[in-house]
C-alpha cells in the first residue's frame, strides 16, 4: 500500500509537506502544492484517514461551496441543502465564490482547513482540473447542477436537455417557427444542453431557431439583448425568445417593457428555473421549472451517505426532471 512517505519520495518533499498538501494546502506553494498532487494521482494514495475521523461527538459538519449567491437559483438551492442538513443534524459552512476561479480555490482550501466531513460544490467551472485535488485529500464530495462530463464522483442536476426540450415542445404547439435562443454559448454547460433540447423540438416540427449570444446569464444581460431587439424592425423580431435563465428572461421583459414591445402579443419570453418572483411580474413568466430545493436535499443525502458509510459507498448520480410551467409571457404568434 502506498504511504505518505512514498508520495514524499517520490515528489522530493517532506512528509509533512504532503500532510499540508492534503490538510492546509494554503500553507504550501502553488508550484510544490500541483506537483505533490500529481504524484498523489500518480501513485493512487489514498490518505489512511480517507474516513476523516473527528474527536467523538463533534457535530458533522458540511462545506457548501455555491459558485454565485448572487443568482437566486444558488440561494434555493442552499436553503434546501440547509433545510435537510437541519432535519439531520448536521451543521453547514456556505461559501460564496463569486463566478471566480481564483476565488473558490481559496474558499476551498479554507473548507479544508475548518476540517468540515464533506463538501457539496456547484463550481464557477465544471472542468477545472484544479477540482481533481479534492479527489487527493480523501474528502467526501459531492457536485451539483455543474458537474463535468467525465466525472464519476457523486452528482444531482436537473435534465437540461429535457428542459430545453419541453420548452421547445410548448412554442412550436402554440404556432411559433421563427424562434431564438438567448444565453451564454459556451460559456456552461447547461447552456448548451438546454440549447439543444430545444433546438432538436423546435426544428422538428419545422422552426427556425436564432443563436442570441450573451456574455452570462444575469439580469443585465437580458436587458442588453432586448435592448437590440427593441431596435430591429418589427417585422424582423422572433415570435418567441427562449432564454436560458430566468434572469435572462427578466431583464428582457423589463427592457421590452421600456422600449413598448409588447409581451406575449408581439414576443413571447420563455424562461428557465422557475424563480419565485417568476409569477410577481407584470407579465407573469412561463418557464421551465427546476426542482431548485430538491437538487440541495438529495446533495446532502448522497453526501452523507458517503461520509457515514465509506466502505460501503458507491458514488451515484441523478438527474431530475423539470416540468413546464405556462403563464402570461407566451401565447400564439399573432404575426407570420
Amino acid at each position: 500500500m502506498v504511504t505518505i512517505r512514498d508520495v514524499a519520495r517520490r515528489a522530493g518533499v517532506s512528509a509533512g509537506t504532503v500532510s499540508n498538501v492534503l490538510n492546509r494546502p494554503g500553507y504550501v506553494g502553488a508550484q510544490t502544492r500541483e506537483r505533490v498532487v500529481q504524484v498523489i494521482n500518480e501513485l493512487g494514495f489514498i490518505p489512511t484517514a480517507r474516513a476523516r475521523r473527528f474527536r467523538n461527538g463533534r457535530q458533522r459538519t458540511l462545506g457548501l461551496a455555491l459558485a454565485d449567491l448572487a443568482n437566486p437559483f444558488f440561494v434555493d438551492v442552499a436553503l434546501g441543502a440547509e433545510a435537510e442538513a437541519k432535519k439531520l443534524g448536521v451543521g453547514v459552512v456556505m461559501i460564496h465564490n463569486g463566478e471566480d476561479a481564483a476565488r473558490e480555490q481559496d474558499n476551498l482550501d479554507i473548507l479544508v482547513q475548518q476540517r468540515v466531513h464533506g463538501m457539496i460544490i456547484a463550481p464557477v467551472h465544471e472542468d477545472d482540473p484544479k477540482l481533481d485535488r479534492l479527489d487527493g485529500r480523501g474528502i467526501p464530495l459531492v457536485y451539483v447542477d455543474r458537474v463535468a462530463s467525465s466525472s464519476t464522483r457523486c452528482w444531482v442536476k436537473t435534465d437540461d436537455i429535457a428542459g430545453g426540450r419541453i420548452a421547445g415542445e410548448y412554442v412550436t404547439s402554440l404556432g411559433h417557427r421563427r424562434i431564438a435562443f438567448a444565453g451564454p454559448f459556451g460559456a456552461h454547460p447547461q447552456t448548451d444542453l438546454r440549447f439543444r433540447g430545444f433546438t432538436d423540438a423546435t426544428r422538428a416540427s419545422g422552426g427556425t431557431v436564432e443563436r442570441l449570444p450573451t456574455d452570462s446569464w444575469r439580469i443585465d444581460d437580458g436587458r442588453a439583448l432586448g435592448t437590440v431587439l427593441a431596435e430591429r424592425p418589427r417585422d424582423r423580431l422572433p415570435t418567441a425568445v427562449m432564454c436560458s435563465n430566468d434572469l435572462v428572461a427578466l431583464g428582457m421583459l423589463l427592457e421590452f417593457a421600456r422600449r413598448g414591445v409588447r409581451v406575449p402579443d408581439e414576443v413571447s419570453v420563455v424562461g428557465f428555473d422557475d424563480l419565485m418572483w417568476a409569477g410577481a411580474m407584470p407579465v407573469p413568466l412561463t418557464t421551465v421549472r427546476q426542482p431548485r430545493a430538491d437538487l440541495g436535499t438529495y446533495a446532502v443525502r448522497m453526501l452523507l451517505d458517503e461520509i457515514d458509510r465509506p466502505d460501503e459507498h458507491t458514488h451515484r448520480q441523478k438527474l431530475l426532471t423539470p416540468e413546464m410551467v405556462v403563464r402570461d409571457s407566451t401565447s400564439p404568434p399573432s404575426r407570420s
